[in-house]
């Protein structure tokens, strides 16, 4: 589904683009899109001089769930030493928390095409549990115990 813009970036940046085709949730929960991504970069990443790459200029990037999976394959990586330190990543409007559909952010653009604020809750719960059976008490927050609220507050609040 991404190969032309992937095409396109490559011809436009002059890079190497290499595009992971990871396992799509339902049939395929959480992590099984993850660990093919990790998998893939990491095998990248050791096979650098293969495809002529610069290990200093190595970026992972995606777009929605994708932009998920080139978060935490980034927090992954920045830890370890045995392989090419990431320059960067880039995060095209990533889903990066499921913890609260309720900020500022989900009510004002709770009807905006083509990610509506149920949709965004209904394919994060495919994406972590392969169905959405409990939709209905994640839109309206009591998904979440009391003190994992508090503890991550700071990070994820209207304040």
């Amino acid at each position: 589904s991404h190969e032309g813009i992937c095409q396109y970036i490559a011809k436009e940046s002059g890079s190497l683009v290499v595009s992971v085709g990871y396992r799509l949730a339902p049939e395929h929960k959480y992590p099984a899109a993850y660990e093919d991504c990790l998998n893939a970069t990491e095998h990248f990443l050791q096979h650098l001089e293969r495809y002529g790459v610069d290990p200093a200029r190595v970026t992972v990037c995606g777009d929605s769930a994708g932009g998920n999976l080139a978060a935490a394959v980034s927090q992954t990586l920045a830890g370890r030493s045995d392989l090419p330190k990431l320059r960067a990543q880039i995060l095209i409007y990533p889903g990066l928390q499921a913890l609260d559909f309720n900020l500022p952010s989900y009510q004002q653009n709770g009807g905006v095409p083509l990610l509506f604020r149920e949709r965004a809750a209904f394919y994060a719960l495919l994406y972590i549990k392969g169905d959405a059976s409990n939709l209905e008490e994640v839109l309206e927050g009591s998904h979440i115990p009391p003190d994992m609220r508090l503890k991550y507050r700071k990070w994820v609040s209207p304040d």
